[in-house]
């Protein structure tokens, strides 16, 4: 009998889960830029059927973009991809932007095309081209060969953009008028990283203009405000997106910083490293701006399978904001089927 007992015992010991605090940020995931995107996207494969041509990927996650190529959209990285026979189909620039040179080249070949750049993006190239107008050399802080960046730069002639990495950057950089400056940013840089830039580069060039108002897009500052409140104290910080989403990896850093012992970015549930993160107790979850709401439920139920989870809601900000989609496309409406899809909830 005491043999029985024991085997029992020890079955129900394994049966019991750790407990888990789930620390779930809010916002997280999509934001207006990305969902008006994919929304354009969708409503075009409705309007004109498939095949809808996609130069880049219309916003950094593999999901999405999986699940537009199931709908019928082809994703290319030069419009000389499309096929003769397709050149009446609409081709879609993705919400990064793209240089002036882009939609010159769309024209000359005779493409049907929808700009799906988010608008936050397109108001920094505006605040690019306004120092031009105003005589001033173009100080653009963020990263290299990111999809933003080049847009931004192809807004304005060669030369007439500086890019500026770091504060190291900015303290080599020697313009040709230390007087005639201004400078604009990438949208989803970390917001600490990038003010002790613009500190560098305004100690040496005191007249440096400012942007008409803030680069850094709500989106991008609300995520690393909330992911800063609920890192301290984290055994483990997870962030859902892909490992060329800038402002998914500035989560990650910024977690690190604010106290999580561990940070990681991960892409889908199986990512997960289990025999890595070991005995955990209170785990902070965020999902950079392009990362659908699907995943980071996903990722909750993987954990629930190891755990005894209870979810706490991190609510630092509400965000209303609602950028409408193209003209030529206001006239189709969207299933319910098709706005889950929109709003990464399937």
């Amino acid at each position: 009998m005491s043999a029985l007992f024991s085997r029992w015992e020890s079955m129900l010991n394994k049966a019991v889960k750790p407990p888990l605090t789930i620390r779930l940020c809010q916002p997280r995931g999509f934001c207006a830029g990305v969902d008006r995107a994919i929304q354009i996207v969708v409503l075009a494969l409705k309007k004109y059927g498939a095949p809808v041509y996609v130069r880049h990927e219309i916003v950094h996650n593999r999901y999405v973009v999986e699940g537009l190529q199931n709908l019928g959209a082809v994703f290319i990285e030069e419009l000389s991809e499309i096929p003769e026979k397709h050149k009446q189909s609409p081709v879609v620039f993705s919400a990064h932007g793209v240089p002036k040179s882009v939609p010159a080249d769309a024209v000359a070949r005779n493409l049907f095309y929808l700009d799906a750049t988010c608008p936050l993006v397109s108001k920094v190239h505006k605040q690019a081209m306004r120092h031009q107008r105003l005589g001033r050399h173009v100080l653009l802080i963020g990263h290299a060969g990111h999809p933003e960046v080049i847009g931004t730069m192809g807004q304005l002639a060669e030369g007439a953009v500086t890019l500026i990495e770091t504060e190291a950057d900015a303290a080599s950089f020697q313009p040709a008028d230390p007087e005639a400056l201004g400078f604009v940013t990438q949208t989803t840089l970390s917001v600490e990283d990038t003010a002790g830039i613009i500190r560098a580069l305004q100690e040496r060039f005191p007249a440096l203009q400012a942007p008409a108002a803030e680069s850094i897009c709500y989106a991008t500052t609300n995520r690393q405000d909330a992911v800063k409140e609920t890192a301290p104290g984290c055994d483990l910080y997870l962030v859902v997106g892909a490992p060329n989403s800038s402002n998914s990896r500035r989560l990650v850093e910024v977690a690190e910083r604010a106290g999580a012992a561990m940070s990681l970015l991960v892409q889908r549930a199986s990512e997960i490293p289990w025999d890595e993160i070991g005995g955990i107790s209170t785990l902070g979850l965020s999902a950079g701006a392009s990362a659908p709401e699907i995943i980071v439920d996903e990722i909750i139920d993987a954990f629930r399978q190891r755990f005894d989870v209870s979810v706490d809601l991190a609510v630092t900000a509400t965000e209303t904001e609602d950028f409408p989609v193209m003209r030529a496309l206001r006239d189709v409406e969207l299933t319910p089927a098709d706005m889950a899809f929109v709003n990464g909830t399937v």
